[in-house]
């Protein structure tokens, strides 16, 4: 499962990301988006998780949590629509 993760301290880098996710599971990938000229964070970022249980079990314990002085978003990624980044996936109201 592929997982949207916001509101991140701009000196998180991806190892970061990788082992605190780890504590809930196998960690396929995990990745900070920088702007492509600076190489700066742009404070979010995804991280892809093996085993979709583990994965659920990390997005709810993290969600919320405040880590690194910032509380963060931890939600499902979307899937990309027309080459642009996926934010998270949001509970829409009828």
């Amino acid at each position: 499962m592929n997982i949207f993760v916001a509101n991140l301290n701009f000196k998180v880098r991806s190892e970061n990301l990788k082992e605190i996710f780890s504590e809930y599971g196998e960690v396929t990938t995990a990745r900070i988006i920088t702007e492509r000229g600076t190489r700066r964070s742009k404070g979010f970022g995804f991280v892809e998780m093996a085993n979709e249980e583990d994965a659920k079990k990390a997005i709810a314990a993290l969600d919320g949590a405040e880590w690194e002085g910032r509380t963060i978003i931890v939600k499902e990624a979307l899937p990309r629509e027309d080459g642009a980044a996926a934010p998270a996936k949001e509970a829409v109201a009828e």
